[in-house]
This record gives C-alpha cells, structure tokens and sequence, in this order.
C-alpha cells in the first residue's frame, strides 16, 4: 500500500515536506532520486550510489525490458 504523508508545510511558499510511505518501506521528501532509466544507474558502484544519500531509485520497467533485457 501506498501512502503519502505530509510532515510540515511553509504557509508562505506552499512547499511542504512528507514521508512516501511504500511496501519495501519509506522515503523522506524532498529526497535526491538517481534514474535509472535506461539503466544509467549501472555505470556506478553500489557505493557511489549509497554515499548520494538517496531512498529510492526511479526506473521505468519498459525502458529495462528493452535494453538490457530480462536475461542480462
């Protein structure tokens, strides 16, 4: 289950701060998000990518499925 929840908000701006809560857990936003869209994602070490701080990785399934495949 999905659910978004709002920690603070800037009564001057409208900006606001909030927790994406996700079945494989949370995320703090606004949060640093690497793409991994096309798989770009995989030109850096897993600890390069943990040391950006991010909670999450954005993808898009069918960019995967096209290159590099299932089987890669």
């Amino acid at each position: 289950m999905f659910e978004f929840e709002i920690t603070s908000n800037c009564s001057n701006t409208g900006a606001r701060t909030g927790i994406f809560h996700t079945p494989n857990g949370l995320v703090n936003t606004p949060k640093f998000m690497p793409v991994g869209t096309l798989a770009t994602v995989k030109g850096i070490t897993s600890k390069q990518l943990s040391s950006t701080g991010s909670e999450m990785v954005l993808s898009n399934t069918f960019h995967l499925h096209l290159q590099p495949g299932e089987k890669n």
